[in-house]
């Protein structure tokens, strides 16, 4: 049997398992008695990850299948500070998981240099995960809140980019009724408040917002990077969500 190493997001973690990428995140999604655990989000790692960090020496003797012949599902070998230590050109592919255990490949592709909308709304997944309102691209965010020289910043980040829907263009009078936000009036002052501000990039909207949200109010994609490198992973259209990819949406 195969071995694989997986970065999780929700919670922060870096896992070896004997179980492939699908079958990994229906693991994590409702385990193996069938109950619900919720929505889960993770990298698989390239096969040429090394890292003196952890101790993957491990591996051999602990990920090995059970006496019955299963395979083994998770080996924990770190639970803290874990994106910071893997770097960016180590991840492969993001695997989205509904709570019902339905799992979505996304492939990384070349970022943008344009993005639409003078404003945006960021979720932040990893390793930290307040909800922030911004003038800032996804790739200046990046290199915004991953700048050390900032007063507040983290080494390497994982975010998503939310949709604003009439918001992203007009904070004072835009509509957003199929926004999936409980505060709709909250999130508009906070636009407002940096359409008013002078040289402000971001206002936070919720400090403690939990990293789980629905996957329908992802606008553009996921985005992993730091002062370095960042690798972008588109999220499926509207059209697509209605069709093919109904249960993200």
């Amino acid at each position: 049997m195969n071995t694989y190493l997986y970065l999780s997001m929700v919670p922060e973690s870096l896992v070896a398992s004997m179980l492939p990428p699908e079958e990994f995140g229906r693991y994590l999604a409702v385990g193996t008695r069938k109950q619900s655990r919720g929505q889960a989000m993770f990298f698989d790692l390239k096969d040429s990850f090394t890292s003196s960090d952890f101790d993957l020496s491990v591996i051999a003797e602990r990920c090995v299948p059970h006496a019955d012949g299963q395979p083994k599902h998770s080996l924990y070998l770190a639970i803290y500070r874990v994106m910071e230590r893997v770097p960016v050109d180590a991840v492969n592919n993001l695997w989205l998981v509904t709570p019902d255990a339905r799992v979505l490949e996304l492939r990384p592709v070349e970022v943008p240099s344009v993005f639409s909308g003078k404003y945006h709304l960021y979720q932040e997944i990893c390793p930290v995960h307040p909800l922030i309102a911004s003038s800032l691209s996804p790739n200046e965010f990046c290199r915004f809140i991953t700048d050390p020289t900032g007063p507040i910043s983290v080494p390497r980040i994982c975010f998503a980019d939310l949709d604003l829907s009439e918001l992203a263009v007009d904070p004072r009078h835009g509509k957003g009724e199929d926004l999936a936000y409980p505060h709709f009036d909250h999130l508009r002052d906070c636009f407002v408040g940096l359409e008013d501000a002078k040289g402000k990039h971001t206002k936070t909207v919720d400090r403690i917002h939990p990293p789980e949200f629905p996957y329908r109010s992802v606008k553009n994609g996921f985005f992993l990077g730091d002062q370095e490198n960042m690798v972008y992973y588109p999220f499926p259209s509207r059209e697509e969500l209605q069709s093919k990819y109904y249960f993200w949406g």
